[in-house]
């Protein structure tokens, strides 16, 4: 047997890590998968590829899966799928994607 039989502590730090991981939307889940996918406005997949329908949340994103997964098929910018701009923004939704903690 080793230690003094003392109780270990909990520090301040580990606690306030704990309230943090339990409060905090990681991405994860429903509202995860509806953010992953960009079907919602706020959503973190903005471009979609014409050609595999993946999607990316930017150009730069869209320019490196193009290079790896296409590298035939010559960029252009004008053919990818804007999801947002298809749909209609709803500023009083919440985003998923967005950390942040609900008890404060």
């Amino acid at each position: 047997m080793t230690g003094k039989a003392k109780p270990k502590k909990h520090t301040a730090k580990e606690i306030a890590a704990k309230v943090d991981a339990a409060t905090t939307n990681r991405g994860g889940g429903k509202a995860g998968l509806a953010d992953r996918s960009g079907h919602e406005k706020g959503g973190h997949a903005k471009l979609e590829c014409p050609l595999c329908k993946i999607t990316a949340p930017d150009i730069k994103s869209m320019q490196i899966h193009h290079d790896a997964r296409h590298p035939k098929i010559p960029f252009d910018e004008s053919k990818l799928n804007n999801l947002h701009s298809s749909l209609g923004s709803d500023q009083a939704k919440p985003k998923p994607g967005v950390r942040g903690s609900l008890k404060k």
